[in-house]
């Protein structure tokens, strides 16, 4: 039988790297980049976190972990790795100005090559029998739960029930929609996404907004992948196993009309409907769970036809989102 209290926290499970993916985006969008290489900045987040996390437990061994490093040293790998990723991306279309939407299709690529090489690498180093590696010992940590959700029944499980990256993410969404709407760093960096020309003769930096933003976004998208691996998947990696759902985040985007905080329960919706194939019932028939799984992809075509029909500007994407500024075109 069909059970929401078993069925949401799945939901939300899956929706928080969507929700990570999406915010990240989102900020970076917002400056006018348009960052298609989301996909493999999470991949990159993800890898990266578990290359600390697989060289901490070798050297003090499962038994010997310090619950602080083994928290840390992964979140500080994943930042690192997917700041890099949006600082390259950021040199190639901001500073030599090269075509963004080729650029983050080569850096999705990129990440999800450079994934699989150092995933493969680490489980030759493993000498595991499966290709796979276990990083149970710091996953642990990830997903613990609050102490009190055990004994508050289904009220427990439904809202305390996860790893402190999902409540992590929640609030990183709730921040970045009010810096975004309510400060005045937002509106600048709203001036640039909107009009860099304009912003740049008001003496806005543009090219120091594009920067941070789009790298504070990749660090967000990067922190998906890390909880998808640590949280979700129980510390185990195996290569190819993260999916399509950067992509997911990216439409994700256009979905929530470029606000973060309408993403939080846009993700978990999403997430639900990523899962949802498990739940319906299809009998002897396997095929009918081929044609539940095209759902989400179903609802995103959608989501874009009714996002190209609305006439509101609040809801329109940013004016120079895509397109490189040339200041000497000022």
């Amino acid at each position: 039988m069909f059970s929401l209290v078993a069925f949401i926290p799945r939901a939300v499970q899956q929706g928080v790297p969507l929700l990570l993916g999406s915010t990240g985006e989102t900020i970076t969008e917002k400056s006018g980049n348009l960052n298609l290489g989301i996909p493999g900045v999470m991949y990159v987040g993800a890898i990266s976190g578990v290359i600390g996390s697989f060289f901490y437990e070798q050297s003090a061994g499962a038994a010997g972990l310090n619950g602080f490093l083994a928290v840390f040293i992964p979140l500080l790998c994943s930042l690192v790795g997917s700041l890099l990723m949006g600082l390259l991306y950021c040199f190639l279309t901001v500073t030599l100005r090269s075509n963004q939407n080729v650029t983050g299709l080569a850096m999705t690529t990129f990440g999800i090559g450079f994934g699989n090489f150092f995933g493969g690498s680490l489980i030759k180093l493993a000498g595991a029998d499966v290709p796979s590696i276990s990083l149970s010992a710091t996953s642990a940590y990830f997903s613990k739960t609050l102490p009190f959700a055990s004994s508050t029944g289904w009220v427990g499980k439904l809202l305390f029930s996860y790893g402190f990256l999902a409540y992590v993410s929640i609030i990183i969404a709730l921040v970045a929609a009010y810096v975004l709407k309510k400060t005045r760093v937002g509106l600048q960096l709203r001036a640039v996404g909107e009009d860099p020309a304009t912003a740049d003769a008001a003496g806005i930096n543009v090219t120091r907004y594009k920067y941070v933003s789009t790298c504070l976004g990749c660090m967000i998208a990067g922190l998906g992948g890390l909880y998808y691996v640590m949280d979700y998947a129980c510390g185990v990696w195996s290569n190819d196993a993260f999916g399509d759902r950067g992509w997911l985040a990216i439409a994700l985007v256009i979905f929530t009309i470029w606000r973060p905080d309408i993403g939080i329960l846009s993700s978990i919706l999403f997430g639900g409907l990523y899962i949802l194939y498990l739940y319906l019932p299809s009998g002897t028939h396997t095929e009918y769970k081929e044609l539940y799984k095209m759902i989400p992809y179903v609802v995103t075509l959608v989501v874009l036809v009714i996002t190209s029909m609305r006439s509101k500007r609040e809801n329109q994407p940013p004016k120079s989102l895509g397109t490189n500024y040339f200041r000497e075109e000022r």
